[in-house]
């Protein structure tokens, strides 16, 4: 295996979609528009698409244009209770066991929800860091400034021995033009938005190998 460092997104790619984690979440975005920024609620499906477009995600976007608490924010959103929705998945906890390289979380995220959520999954110790929204600020993901610091993070300099693993598709697109090798976990599937497609934890290590 030529690759040294793997970066995996978290929500909607450590556990499926089906889980309704992210819908949730996306929910409490929309509450916090709503309830703590008087935002009218026919606009805010507007906004929160435009903003992700534009800046990479909803708070991005809110910081820019609102000047927002960012810490108030994530703590909101992501008041929920995980274990309601995520279930351990051996297949993966077996995988990322066997996998030889420097593992870490690359979400965008706060390193708070990123802790809960590994812990609820029993996947937190299977992973040497976690660069969250804040350490690539004032940045996020798909930008291109975002992988480079996630890889001087990871002590690593040539973006070839490196994976991003990710449920978006403009995720694993850019990181594949940042010269990462890309798998889009993620049922659908374009020519181009990655170097490969994962559907199934067990097929991580063979398209690992045959690179």
């Amino acid at each position: 295996m030529r690759f040294t460092t793997i970066f995996f997104d978290l929500d909607d790619t450590l556990y499926p979609p089906e889980s309704g984690l992210w819908k949730a979440i996306k929910e409490r975005m929309n509450n916090y528009m709503r309830d703590r920024m008087d935002i009218p609620e026919h606009e805010i499906p507007i906004l929160r698409e435009k903003y992700f477009m534009q800046y990479g995600t909803t708070m991005r976007g809110l910081q820019a244009n609102h000047n927002i608490d960012s810490d108030d924010f994530l703590t909101y959103v992501h008041d929920l209770p995980l274990k309601e929705y995520l279930t351990p998945n051996p297949t993966l906890r077996s995988v990322l066991a066997s996998l030889p390289t420097r593992n870490l979380i690359f979400t965008n995220a706060d390193i708070n929800h990123a802790k809960r959520v590994l812990a609820a999954l029993e996947l937190n110790d299977l992973f040497d860091t976690i660069v969250d929204v804040n350490t690539v600020a004032p940045y996020c993901k798909p930008m291109p400034e975002s992988f480079q610091i996630a890889m001087k993070i990871a002590g690593e300099s040539d973006p070839s021995k490196c994976v991003m693993i990710d449920d978006l598709h403009r995720t694993t697109r850019a990181a594949r033009e940042a010269g990462l090798f890309s798998i889009l976990c993620n049922p659908s599937h374009v020519n181009g938005d990655a170097d490969a497609h994962l559907t199934d934890w067990a097929e991580l290590k063979g398209i690992l190998e045959s690179v």
